[in-house]
């Protein structure tokens, strides 16, 4: 049986794709099941930074199950036309200045792996294995691994990828920058959960902030770039936030943000 859990505590959710049966690979049913869990991300005020994992030690997701996922008979026009946008895609509405942390054990494969690239910041444990083998079974990436891969790692490295659909280990995605860190298996969890907290300590406008502005400018000329940052600067200046902030730091104090 397909589900996604979702818990959350001290403004962090956690959300494990749990079909390990199926190494928690997305059928029709937990594609529906991730895309209310993206919605309750975006509009749950209690949830300030997001954890995405598998069920299991062995995958954190190895995309769409191909059993049960094949061709639909509908015709390209009416995929890409009729329908919510994106509707067949796994990461569809995922779309949140809220902070993404992937925690990634064992297979990212395919749709797994974009679902990975689409999040902020990745670790992955010492057992994990990275593909995009979409060419192998005549198709393609298409939920932005194409576009995402060139852009986090080196064009040569993510070509290797994308055209022969070959696996990447650990070691070899922490040398090209797919990843942040490597961690034993045991204490993936434990390491995601110590950076989520430590971006949820932080003023949670600010955070948003920072996101938007990363995201946004990436696709934008340096000049352009830098006026957009003063003006989200100036947003957040009389923020209740960064009030506080100063008044914790004179006072020697904790601050305690409010996300206002």
């Amino acid at each position: 049986m397909s589900s996604v859990e979702i818990t959350v505590e001290e403004h962090i959710a956690t959300v494990v794709l749990n079909r390990p049966e199926a190494m928690n690979a997305v059928d029709p049913e937990m594609r529906g099941l991730l895309h209310a869990a993206w919605d309750r991300i975006r509009h749950d005020d209690d949830i300030w930074v997001v954890i995405i994992t598998g069920a299991g030690d062995r995958s954190f997701c190895t995309g769409s199950d191909l059993k049960k996922t094949l061709p639909s008979g509908e015709s390209a026009a009416q995929q890409l036309l009729a329908g919510p946008p994106g509707a067949g895609s796994l990461i569809a509405n995922l779309n949140t200045d809220k902070p993404l942390i992937a925690a990634i054990n064992g297979y990212a494969l395919g749709g797994g792996m974009e679902l990975a690239l689409a999040c902020d910041i990745r670790i992955c444990a010492d057992n994990a294995q990275f593909a995009l083998p979409e060419v192998r079974v005549g198709s393609m990436p298409g939920a932005g691994g194409s576009v995402r891969l060139p852009r986090y790692v080196g064009r040569s490295d993510a070509m290797l990828m994308l055209l022969t659909g070959a696996r990447t280990d650990a070691t070899e995605a922490l040398r090209i920058g797919l990843v942040s860190k490597v961690v034993a298996a045991d204490q993936l969890l434990t390491e995601a959960r110590a950076i989520a907290q430590a971006i949820a300590a932080n003023a949670p406008l600010s955070v948003r902030a920072v996101k938007r502005m990363v995201r946004q400018g990436e696709d934008m000329p340096l000049s352009h770039a830098i006026d957009v940052e003063r003006s989200l600067f100036g947003l957040l200046f009389n923020s209740e936030d960064r009030i506080e902030g100063r008044k914790a730091f004179a006072e020697k104090r904790k601050p305690e943000f409010k996300s206002r």
